[in-house]
């Protein structure tokens, strides 16, 4: 079959795509700098015959699906096939293929570095240092600067997938205590960590870190009533979602110092309106731009699970469950 692919390939995989299913035309989105959007999209369908696609961010919409109901499958390199008409697809009997916690361990490792350097007071540290505030007295910044140990603290997780696992199974050993909430997983699954209702989370952790899907059930559905269990010297932190947070409810308890403060790699908007920036500018926020997924290594673990999927598919035999759970890919990173 001939595959477009629009999404950041290596060579490999590319070569891999090649061998694998037939012919590759790559045309990275990142070449216009930004996704294609629905009309450029079908006009490059168009341009190129492609039977396949393989996205990443581009505008997969009902529309370009209509117009190439003969696709023999989608692939999206992301974590949710969220820019793509699933049910669109279903119906025209399009397989839709994604790659969950491709970017897992991006995240996880950036959740600890920002919850480090958020306790340990390090960017205004450093700061303070670069406005040359140092002046006599060698003790000034030992006493102004003094933070916390992540040691010791309890951290909880409010959804409880890949990446909220790994999180667990990298600071267990600081050592910190693991709670989640996640009505989905199965407490004898992790019998070291503590399955907590929500309200109990949020009362009796340190740390609070969201790793939620957004849904209908989700969205906005950490809000004030939550907030206002949280201890004064909590802090928040979400890496996942911005729409799951009532983001007026979390301005009230940070700009009112009702929590220690709060890590954000995500917004309403973005880029952020002027609620965003209000809370991107709080004092007590440490805001990053949504980079928490963004390293060079996400794009080639994307290409192996997607790769690895496609192989069981097409190669070995269509709708083999069977060999996909003998493989270790799981069935869940197809879509359908």
């Amino acid at each position: 079959m001939r595959v477009l692919i629009t999404a950041p390939y290596h060579e490999k995989g590319l070569f891999d795509v090649k061998q694998d299913l037939g012919e590759v035309i790559y045309r990275p989105w990142k070449e216009n700098g930004r996704a294609y959007n629905e009309d450029e999209l079908i006009a490059l369908l168009y341009e190129t015959e492609a039977e396949a696609l393989i996205t990443e961010h581009d505008h997969v919409t009902e529309k370009v699906i209509n117009a190439n109901a003969h696709l023999q499958f989608i692939g999206v390199c992301r974590g949710t096939p969220s820019n793509v008409a699933v049910a669109t697809a279903t119906k025209h009997g399009i397989p839709v293929f994604y790659t969950p916690a491709r970017n897992a361990q991006a995240v996880a490792e950036m959740f600890i570095a920002n919850v480090i350097t958020f306790m340990r007071k390090t960017l205004p540290a450093i700061d303070w240092l670069r406005g040359r505030n140092w002046s006599a007295g060698a003790h000034t910044s030992y006493l102004q600067f003094k933070g916390n140990e992540l040691a010791g603290k309890k951290v909880g997780m409010v959804g409880f997938g890949a990446i909220g696992q790994l999180i667990a199974r990298m600071i267990e050993n600081y050592p910190c205590s693991i709670a989640y909430y996640d009505p989905y997983v199965n407490a004898s699954s992790f019998p070291s960590y503590q399955q907590l209702s929500l309200e109990e989370l949020f009362s009796t952790c340190d740390i609070v870190s969201i790793h939620l899907p957004v849904t209908a059930d989700t969205k906005g559905m950490i809000n004030a009533r939550l907030f206002e269990l949280m201890r004064p010297d909590a802090i928040f932190v979400n890496t996942a979602r911005a729409v799951v947070v009532n983001r007026n409810d979390m301005y009230s308890a940070l700009s009112q110092n009702k929590i220690k403060g709060a890590i954000l790699d995500v917004f309403d908007n973005e880029p952020p309106d002027e609620l965003d920036y209000k809370i991107i500018d709080l004092p007590n926020v440490l805001p990053t731009p949504h980079i928490a997924g963004a390293t060079h290594e996400v794009e080639d673990h994307h290409v192996r699970i997607l790769n690895e999927v496609l192989v069981e598919w097409f190669v070995h035999g269509k709708h083999s469950a069977e060999r996909l759970a003998n493989k270790e890919i799981l069935s869940s990173y197809i879509q359908r």
